[in-house]
């Protein structure tokens, strides 16, 4: 469906196009979301910021998730209680492996923030952005985090996700604006034709880029932006 997470940004953008007079922010997960949200913040000429949240892996299959974490002055931890109790996973196990993410969340606000001011939500419509949706784990932490920033308007917007997935979530937010609602999703990466892992480095220069569009109040078509990147 996609050529990239540039190319699933630009189509994106183009279903929120709405929103641009209603004084909106993008919040993109790291690091997969980042490069989607660039082209909505571009296309919207709105803030980007990174929002730090991780998986929590089950015990010998982490990509089962059995929660998620996501950062901010008190971290939010949102755990998935049935699947704890489920697979018997011991509290010692769901602490360590918290205490593991909570360090790499500290590693990667350390280098994508260096003295770069955060966005605030607070009375924004916060459009909070990621690569498509698998479980939702990470996405409820996420939208729990934005929520607490007291935005004017919460809305949830992804190139792809179950439609499950997505009426879960729904309550939980003003607005969802997804591309593609498949039934079932085996894997995120079979709707892109490039689906690489996005580095540090690239998470870093989207970020930069996209403050500097907006101090600028320039910014370049979403088409132009992503041949460039």
């Amino acid at each position: 469906m996609f050529a990239d997470r540039m190319d699933a940004g630009v189509k994106l953008s183009q279903k929120l196009l709405h929103l641009k007079d209603k004084d909106p922010a993008v919040f993109a997960l790291a690091r997969g979301g980042v490069p989607v949200g660039f082209e909505v913040a571009v296309a919207l000429g709105a803030p980007l910021d990174a929002v730090l949240v991780r998986k929590l892996g089950a015990p010998y299959h982490e990509e089962l998730a059995i929660g998620a974490i996501v950062d901010g002055p008190h971290p939010d931890i949102i755990l998935n209680h049935s699947i704890i109790d489920g697979l018997g996973v011991p509290s010692d196990y769901v602490q360590r492996v918290t205490d593991q993410e909570l360090a790499e969340i500290a590693r990667r606000k350390a280098l994508y923030f260096r003295g770069r001011s955060r966005v605030d939500a607070k009375g924004k419509t916060a459009i909070v952005v990621d690569d498509g949706i698998a479980t939702g784990a990470t996405m409820r932490a996420a939208l729990s985090s934005i929520r607490h920033q007291s935005p004017a308007r919460l809305v949830l917007a992804v190139p792809v996700a179950t439609l499950d997935t997505i009426a879960e979530l729904r309550p939980e937010i003003d607005e969802i604006v997804c591309l593609y609602q498949p039934e079932w999703l085996g894997a995120i990466s079979v709707f892109y034709e490039d689906f690489r892992q996005v580095s540090d480095e690239e998470v870093v220069d989207l970020l930069e880029r996209a403050t500097g569009l907006k101090s600028a109040k320039a910014p370049a078509p979403a088409g132009a932006t992503s041949k460039s990147a």
